[in-house]
């Protein structure tokens, strides 16, 4: 009978450790992906966290996935990266493939997979399966034409951004606050293509070619062809409705769409984070039956993207007496940022770089001014960027002369506005771009 009762507990142990079906290739609606969600980070609390990070317009919860081996908190040396989709409510293939993302993720970190272990060990990942959950209630199947676009309100959440995004509806501008992002991409539909910044004309960036761009702009290219080229087809440059195909499957946001305030000019500009924006579908709302082949097409490409978080250099600022100090500026020579990249409140920064030789200058208040070139390999390979801290000196204090008369004061941060657009958004953009000139030298998803 013991026998008999032990066999028993075997299979029920058998039975309840068997692995769920796989994630049904279907439009799960806004209640099922919440399900579905609150069902993962159940089943995998020790690598999800689950949290809302606002509500719409209609008061829908705005939830985000984390991973990773410390899905709670940031740790030094993780670098943070994001994925978002559905931000225009009728482009809703990036929902599907964000929760088919999340489903390989855990299953295969579940399974001991090399691929899986080593992202998820390496990078803490942020997934937005919607940004627009009302407008996706309001989509209708039509493949270009549907509406649901905009949100409750009738405004385009990508577009003068982050005037879009007044009251309650600024969820989004405190969750770039919070998280230190490195690299992020934006799904969309409509298009086959990754398109890169600037998405404007902005004061201060350089026209090359009628094209809008920026001091990383190498990088920017690189980012768009890692995914343009691990996608099934992307990288043949097929145009979809437009009238002119895509080198590469790529292009300049300004080149082929301008847009005032674009979300991807906001992130790079206002919170040193690298986005780019994926046109994965010619249909916006492609049939059910496609979803699975849709999904093979962007597999590969979604992964290889998130492992580029790991290019170029990370670490710390440290003062002279080895403690990390937030806001230190951090500059790559030949890479004048409209807003200066800095230290965060860990001490951390992370400057995404191809391989080369770079001579980076660290500025902080009290402390001479560092000046160090850095030998840079390619990351991606070995989940890791190179690691690499900045030890400062204090500086002597000044034996006798008048004080120095203050520069320009200047506040970059990711609360401010990036109007777009227009030319009386212009002003504000060379100011910008002016001020900086002047003070760089002193601091400067349930089926």
């Amino acid at each position: 009978m013991s026998s008999l009762l032990l066999l028993l507990l075997l299979l029920l142990l058998l039975l309840l450790s068997a692995p769920a079906s796989p994630l049904e290739f279907r439009y799960h609606d806004n209640s099922e992906m919440e399900q579905y969600l609150l069902h993962v980070n159940a089943s995998y609390p020790d690598i999800t966290h689950l949290h809302s990070i606002g509500q719409s317009v209609r008061g829908q919860e705005l939830w985000v996935l984390v991973l990773g081996r410390t899905p709670t908190r940031h740790t030094v040396g993780i670098p943070e990266f994001k994925y978002i989709a559905n931000m225009h409510g009728n482009e809703v293939l990036g929902r599907v493939l964000l929760l088919q993302l999340i489903d390989h993720l855990v299953r295969g970190y579940r399974d001991n997979e090399p691929w899986s272990s080593r992202l998820l060990n390496s990078t803490r990942i942020h997934i937005l399966p919607t940004m627009n959950p009302d407008g996706f209630d309001a989509a209708d199947t039509h493949c270009l034409y549907s509406q649901g676009r905009f949100n409750f309100n009738g405004v385009d959440l990508n577009r003068n951004f982050p005037d879009a995004f007044a009251g309650r509806r600024r969820a989004v501008i405190g969750w770039l606050r919070t998280e230190s992002f490195v690299l992020s991409a934006n799904l969309h539909g409509g298009a086959l293509v990754a398109s890169y910044p600037y998405d404007n004309s902005n004061g201060g960036s350089e026209l090359v070619g009628g094209a809008s761009v920026t001091p990383d702009n190498d990088v920017f290219v690189h980012l768009a062809k890692v995914y343009s080229f691990h996608h099934t087809s992307m990288h043949r440059g097929d145009s979809c409705h437009d009238s002119r195909p895509f080198l590469d499957g790529i292009t300049n946001g300004y080149q082929w769409y301008p847009l005032p305030g674009g979300m991807q000019d906001y992130n790079y500009v206002w919170s040193q984070c690298l986005e780019v924006t994926l046109e994965v579908s010619c249909c916006k709302f492609p049939p059910v039956q496609q979803l699975p082949v849709l999904w093979r097409d962007n597999q590969r490409a979604l992964l290889a993207f998130m492992q580029q978080v790991h290019l170029g250099v990370k670490g710390r600022v440290l003062d002279s007496s080895g403690v990390p100090v937030q806001n230190a500026v951090v500059e790559v020579k030949g890479r004048r940022n409209l807003c200066p990249f800095r230290s965060d409140q860990h001490g951390e920064y992370y400057r995404l770089l191809l391989p080369g030789n770079y001579t980076f200058t660290v500025t902080f208040p009290g402390h001479e001014v560092l000046t160090e070139t850095l030998s840079v390999p390619y990351g991606p390979e070995r989940f890791s960027a190179l690691t690499h801290d900045f030890r400062l000196r204090r500086a002597a204090a000044p034996t006798s002369g008048p004080a120095p008369t203050p520069g320009p004061t200047l506040t970059c941060n990711s609360s401010a506005h990036l109007e777009g657009g227009g030319a009386s958004n212009r002003p504000q953009w060379a100011g910008l771009a002016w001020c900086l000139a002047l003070g760089a030298g002193l601091q400067a998803l349930l089926h």
